[in-house]
């Protein structure tokens, strides 16, 4: 048989191609450590990732609306800034403008007198030649009782300024006798001011004098109070040293300190002294507590001896109790020794039981490599 080429499958080839891809891009996604101890969630990243682009897209749009707005508010500013010149430009132009056509000097009222002639300025009405045929600058009858108007003109307007004049005096004199009304009451003010300053002055001078008085007198009468307690006092010892004297108590009367009548008992401020039979029972007394005190002593020597004796025997007993605890420690723990060893040899002979009998088909390297070779 003859070999005949057939025509290749483009489509079959395609989906193998397609098919392989897909098996390695499934096979690095599931064998990524990364992704298999982490556990990415993709599908959440892309959905953080487009709301981060799309947060700094808007962000982004924000600037640049704010840039513009700011642009036009600058060229709005910058407009309405050069309309205002250009409307105080033209004002100042129609200002002059307005001043060149009807504010000339030629025709003011005081032309003449500015300028030494009379009608327009530079113009000599005396002499119409000058202007020529055909200039027609003066006409008959123009000018007529023009010095009249003008001395007219200067009065009413010396009248004016006599009266400006004078209502101008009439406010200055308002203004000054306003500021002497002013000045007179701030005066009387600070008048007023210092009588009451001074009235509050010898109102505290005379508090004060009045108060040192006072303290003066109470002084005084302490001082005079303490006088005579002092006075008292030196009475009151001296009668207490004449008493001492004359009475009973230096004089050692015996029967001062009796009383007719009265309980038997001795006052402190006439007693003279103890008696021999006093003294006999006082010490007979000191004796019989001697002899007690000494008893005491005796029972409490007895007392201490025996309880000395009794924390040696409990000592004995605790120690001895404590002896046979460690002891019984001891072999506790000799028996629990010898049963972790006995375990200890259990647990070898088994390690080498599985070693030498059980486990002795042990796996070649070759083995683990066959697995995890494919994602299905």
């Amino acid at each position: 048989m003859h070999k005949v080429d057939l025509p290749v499958d483009e489509a079959a080839v395609e989906a193998v191609r397609r098919r392989r891809s897909a098996e390695a891009a499934r096979q690095t996604r599931i064998f990524s450590t990364r992704n298999r101890v982490m556990g990415l969630d993709l599908h959440a990243l892309e959905r953080q990732v487009a709301e981060r682009r799309e947060r700094v897209a808007m962000d982004k749009q924000r600037d640049m609306a704010h840039d513009a707005l700011r642009v036009s508010f600058d060229e709005m500013l910058m407009r309405q800034q050069k309309e205002e010149e250009d409307m105080r430009r033209g004002l100042a132009r129609d200002l002059v403008q307005y001043r060149a056509m009807h504010q000339r000097a030629e025709d003011s009222r005081e032309a003449d007198l500015k300028c030494n002639h009379q009608g327009a300025l530079g113009v000599d009405v005396s002499a119409p030649e000058s202007f020529g045929p055909a200039s027609m600058q003066v006409f008959q009858g123009e000018g007529v009782g023009e010095d009249e108007r003008k001395r007219a003109q200067m009065e009413m307007n010396e009248r004016v300024l006599r009266a400006q004049r004078e209502e101008r005096d009439k406010q200055k004199r308002e203004y000054k006798h306003k500021e002497l009304l002013r000045c007179r009451e701030l005066l009387q003010h600070d008048l007023r001011v210092a009588q009451l300053d001074a009235l509050e002055t010898e109102c505290k001078r005379a508090a004060c004098i009045a108060l040192k008085s006072y303290n003066q007198a109470q002084a005084e009468e302490r001082l005079e109070r303490e006088k005579q307690d002092k006075l008292r006092q030196e009475e009151e010892g001296l009668a207490e040293m004449l008493h001492m004297v004359t009475s009973d108590l230096l004089t050692e009367c015996p029967e001062a300190a009796v009383r007719a009548g009265a309980a038997p008992r001795v006052p402190p401020d006439h007693w003279k002294g103890m008696g021999p039979a006093q003294l006999s029972a006082i010490y007979r007394q000191s004796e019989e507590q001697r002899a007690e005190r000494e008893r005491h002593t005796q029972l409490e020597r007895q007392r201490e001896k025996a309880w000395d004796l009794l924390q040696l025997q409990q000592a004995r007993q605790q120690v001895e109790e404590e002896s046979r605890v460690r002891e019984t420690e001891k072999e506790r723990r000799g028996k629990l020794d010898r049963y972790n060893q006995q375990l200890a040899k259990e647990q070898r002979a088994h390690q080498q039981y599985l070693k030498t009998e059980l486990y002795t088909n042990q796996p070649a390297a070759h083995y683990f490599t066959q697995f995890s070779t494919s994602s299905r």
